[in-house]
């Protein structure tokens, strides 16, 4: 979920900003029972972003470009909220409560099967028929972090990478552990870890109690050498000034800075695209 906690609370409403979607053609896309408009552009091999809460705002659309500029064709659905609509802090809340609601998400199911990651595999698939090359990755962000970690049960998948990952919210300890899917897609991607070397990426703050490092740590145990996880210190006193609440890795405002730890891991997280996805992978 985007951060709105230094936003004004009586902003105006936003409109989408109609140069955020610029060059993007949205198609709308069917399966699992649902259907959303997907925004695609780029050349190269396939990259599924979904959008962290509220939706397809500047910040997330920042991220796109900058996939779209390292080569790859990018897939942004459009699961909730107005395309290219700014960040707020109403609108953050306002999407947030709508999803919760929505059993597509089941933001709060333990061990689930969600309809929202078969669609997301489905759309890998499209993806990769479309852009060709060895396979797919899949990158989701808080509310979606999970839902691209599930969908490496799609064979098309090769770099899954959860940022933040949140569903289902961690209220007590069984949901803090709870891994973002069910012990079907646990033990499918574990197979897939022990034969095929497949990895997942893991990105959080390391004061997130949003996304607990209970869930990675579990995560690890699920699966071992094929999990990789990509810390970032926001510990009281460190050297970044980073602060203790902050969440959003791949969306950060200080993600444009050199040297700073949310730049390095924006960076670590397009080698390991590049790695997998490339010539070599093939």
């Amino acid at each position: 979920m985007a951060d709105a906690r230094h936003l004004p609370h009586h902003e105006p409403v936003p409109t989408p900003d109609a140069d955020v979607l610029a060059g993007w053609t949205p198609t709308p896309f069917t399966a699992a029972g649902a259907t959303h408009d997907v925004y695609t552009r780029g050349t190269g091999p396939g990259v599924v972003l979904l959008p962290e809460i509220p939706g397809m705002t500047p910040q997330v659309m920042g991220l796109a470009n900058h996939l779209v500029g390292e080569g790859f064709t990018v897939a942004v659905p459009s699961l909730f909220g107005e395309p290219g609509r700014g960040l707020s802090a109403g609108y953050v809340m306002g999407t947030l409560a709508k999803a919760c609601i929505t059993r597509e998400f089941g933001a709060f199911a333990r061990n689930a099967d969600r309809p929202i990651a078969e669609y997301v595999r489905a759309l890998a698939r499209w993806l990769h028929e479309r852009a060709g090359g060895a396979g797919v990755g899949v990158i989701g962000m808080c509310f979606s972090g999970g839902f691209a970690l599930a969908s490496a049960v799609e064979p098309a998948v090769l770099a899954p990478i959860g940022s933040q990952p949140s569903v289902p919210f961690p209220l007590g300890k069984a949901r803090r552990r709870d891994l973002g899917m069910s012990g079907r897609e646990q033990a499918v991607i574990a197979e897939r870890v022990r034969s095929e070397g497949l990895c997942l990426v893991g990105l959080r703050f390391s004061e997130d109690a949003a996304s607990p490092g209970d869930r990675f740590a579990e995560l690890e145990k699920a699966f071992g050498p094929g999990w990789r996880a990509i810390p970032l210190n926001s510990e009281p006193g460190n050297p970044h000034g980073i602060g203790k609440r902050e969440h959003s890795v791949l969306t950060s405002a200080d993600v444009e800075k050199p040297g700073h730890p949310t730049h390095a891991a924006r960076a670590e997280v397009t080698a390991f695209l590049h790695e997998r996805l490339g010539p070599a992978a093939t």
